[in-house]
């Protein structure tokens, strides 16, 4: 058994704990005993669980130059970015790539455009005719502002050429929908607060017919130790085994919670924006894991791997005082999203109507 080093970087996220966890357990499991140090601006129960397991915390900012000469310039058998979003974020790291045995970044299924070059975060939804593979076009690159619709997926494809074409052992992961313990925005969320506010019905446009694939942080954390071991230039799509539908997902989830719903499917004369999920989509976007698959790599559930998210949400939502709210409700994307009232209104209509 040999001793490695890995540097992840936003390690107490829900992408870069789930790495972390997974190489803790390798260890675990008598596998090589890996040294991982995760970087984070501040830490918290995360990084205390982490700290527990093994693991060494280490506050810093990703983009202080500084911190990564501190922490690459020694060398790293691995290093992921779970945070890099620019080219200048890219570039940050250059320096250092030659140090390091393997050199992860996270992307986003979001780069992908379909023949009328519209992507994920377009306006006008992208259409594929198939599961996308890594030789689907992207946008163009740009040196664009990363927080804005059109600027995310440009500033991240600049980022990836800018890494690749160093020429030094870079994966770039492109996942879709991370789901996971400690992630940003738990789109399952949606779900779980109807179950925690006692709502019996729930309504889904669509049918809940919608596709958009979902990736476990966990299966991110499993490609990234092969990746680990195999180190190469290239390009990964990250998905789970199957791309549920937003109906088989609310099932799973409520299943879990011991729950049940009157499902009430939406057709396409529903009130607008009433019965959408995060996961509704007007034409399926399915990501293509032969790639991954050809290193070994096996792609979990979304039936197994959410479980550990939902109890998380849950304890969560259970130490939350009676007059706050859990920690990523700030986030616009809730926006109307738990606003019962039009779907009452929908309820009364369709009742009239029925």
């Amino acid at each position: 058994m040999s001793s490695r080093r890995a540097v992840i970087l936003g390690g107490t996220g829900g992408i870069g704990s789930a790495v972390a966890r997974e190489l803790l357990d390798t260890s675990g499991r008598g596998g090589d005993d890996w040294q991982v140090d995760v970087v984070a601006r501040r830490g918290g129960a995360i990084a205390d669980t982490l700290t527990r397991d093994g693991a060494t915390f280490v506050p810093g900012d990703r983009r202080d130059s500084t911190v990564l000469r501190d922490l690459l310039r020694p060398g790293a058998d691995l290093l992921v970015d779970t945070v890099g979003a620019t080219r200048d974020d890219a570039a940050q790291l250059l320096p250092f790539l030659g140090d390091v045995g393997s050199t992860v970044f996270v992307s986003s299924k979001a780069v992908y455009v379909d023949e009328q070059g519209r992507h994920a975060n377009s306006l006008d939804k992208p259409v594929f005719g198939g599961p996308v593979t890594e030789l689907q076009p992207t946008v163009t690159a740009a040196d664009a502002d990363p927080t804005s619709r059109d600027g995310y997926a440009a500033a991240k494809v600049a980022a990836e050429q800018l890494l690749l074409d160093h020429g030094a052992p870079v994966t770039v992961l492109r996942p879709s929908k991370v789901y996971g313990v400690g992630v940003g925005r738990p789109r399952e969320w949606f779900v779980v607060r109807r179950v925690l506010d006692g709502r019996e019905r729930v309504l889904l446009a669509d049918g809940g017919r919608g596709v958009d694939h979902t990736t476990a942080a966990s299966g991110i954390g499993s490609l990234v130790r092969l990746v680990a071991d195999a180190p190469d230039r290239r390009i990964l799509n990250v998905a789970d085994e199957t791309a549920p539908s937003a109906l088989e997902i609310v099932r799973t989830i409520a299943g879990h919670l011991d729950h049940r719903f009157d499902e009430v499917l939406l057709d396409a004369d529903a009130p607008a924006f009433v019965g959408v999920t995060p996961w509704s989509s007007p034409s399926p976007f399915v990501l293509d894991t032969t790639a991954a698959r050809s290193l070994g790599w096996e792609p979990p559930r979304f039936a197994d791997a959410v479980l550990p998210e939902l109890d998380w949400l849950v304890e969560t939502a259970h130490r939350t005082p009676a007059d706050g709210d859990v920690p990523w409700a700030s986030d616009p994307f809730w926006d109307r999203m738990f606003d019962y009232g039009p779907e009452d209104a929908a309820l009364v209509l369709l009742s009239i109507g029925g």
